[in-house]
């Protein structure tokens, strides 16, 4: 079971902020790891290259490209080399995000444009580029990486990440709906609190640079106790690109140990 095998896959964002398992990192690994051809996009090409190289360690192979999939001409480039490639493809990540702290009084427009870029248009325009290939060969899945910041408050003031990945969510059931009969499944990974090397940037944003007392904050706040990784999420993602969840889309899969069960 969820087997990937004789899947083309790019998944974006397949590099990691620090040493660690970041959540592109895991899920580009894992799909490897079941069967797939993957091709990592990172904006850094040092990041993607590290992933390969542990990819390659376990004796899978992992393609990686460099793309700033906030340009639509980069993004464009990148399909159409990817199908130029493989000839096809069959399954893409979403996973590219990032959170800057602010309210709308706080936030300068330049930021706030920012985050809605890299958080919401990045899909836009990866799927913008993706879907005509998917639908025309016949089917396809996307999967995007939203956040429960999009769904609940979840103790910190970042608006625009807010938002963005509150439209994510949205743009993804709308999206599912117009490519359902064209055989293309869309479906959100809502993580949670997850312990990645992007907690120390947090920690920086948003928590006066002390990471182990942001660790134990987040800790506290799920009703489990802990905060999720990186392969909870990849687990997820997997589960909605695979053929065993085929005739799901237009939905999401909430990764978050509780959190926003227990609150609302």
């Amino acid at each position: 079971m969820l087997r990937l095998d004789g899947k083309i896959a790019i998944v974006t964002g397949c590099g990691s902020y620090a040493p660690g398992w970041g959540n592109g990192k895991a899920i580009a690994a894992l799909f490897a790891r079941q069967g797939a051809t993957v091709l990592g996009v990172d904006i850094d090409a040092g990041a993607a290259e590290e992933t390969r190289r542990i990819v390659e360690q376990e004796g899978n192979t992992l393609h990686i490209a460099a793309c700033d999939v906030t340009d639509s001409a980069q993004v464009d480039a990148l399909v159409a080399g990817c199908v130029a490639r493989f000839g096809r493809l069959d399954i893409l990540v979403n996973n590219v995000g990032r959170s800057e702290p602010g309210t709308p009084v706080s936030m300068d427009a330049e930021t706030w444009r920012q985050q809605l870029d890299l958080n919401l248009t990045s899909a836009y325009l990866t799927s913008k580029a993706a879907l005509p290939v998917m639908a025309g060969q016949g089917g396809g899945a996307v999967v995007n990486i939203s956040s429960v910041a999009g769904m609940r408050w979840v103790g910190k003031d970042q608006v625009a990440y807010a938002a963005a990945k509150a439209g994510l969510i949205q743009f993804n059931k709308v999206t599912a709906v117009a490519f359902a009969r064209q055989g293309v499944r869309l479906n959100c990974v809502v993580p949670g609190l997850m312990l990645t090397p992007l907690v120390q940037r947090l920690a920086e944003r948003y928590g006066a640079g002390d990471y182990e007392a942001m660790v134990a904050m987040r800790h506290a706040q799920v009703p489990m106790g802990r905060m999720g990784d990186a392969w909870d999420v990849a687990h997820a993602a997997l589960f909605l690109a695979s053929d065993e969840a085929r005739y799901i889309t237009g939905t999401e899969i909430v990764v978050d140990g509780g959190l926003t069960a227990s609150t609302g």
